[in-house]
């Protein structure tokens, strides 16, 4: 449940300290970030407490990663980009802690 709680507080952490101003907006864009884990519907069952989401669910694989990482370059997506890459570094870190592992271990 910690985890879950991280994924609300370090996007306002982030927000606060770095968009003092405009801290509600930016902390709105970066929560869309959590709206990746709507791949987790189309898992059996849909939350498993110790299964890796890295590289398990379509969303948390390589290829969107790499896309999340180029919305950082473009001012316009960047704080989109943050959610999604802060929303996947908290998972992997998750991953660590459960199960020792970076990523999802096929086999």
């Amino acid at each position: 449940m910690f985890h879950v709680f991280l994924h609300a507080l370090v996007p306002f952490v982030i927000a606060i300290g770095f968009w003092r101003r405009k801290w509600m907006t930016a902390f709105v864009f970066i929560m869309v970030g959590i709206l990746i884990d709507v791949d987790h519907l189309l898992a059996d069952p849909i939350y498993d407490p110790g299964r890796c989401s890295i590289g398990f669910h379509p969303l948390h694989s390589w290829f969107p990663i790499v896309i999340y990482v180029a919305l950082l370059s473009n001012k316009r997506t960047r704080l989109v980009g943050i959610g999604l890459c802060v929303h996947i570094a908290l998972d992997a870190l998750d991953c660590r802690l459960t199960s020792g592992a970076w990523i999802y271990a096929i086999g």
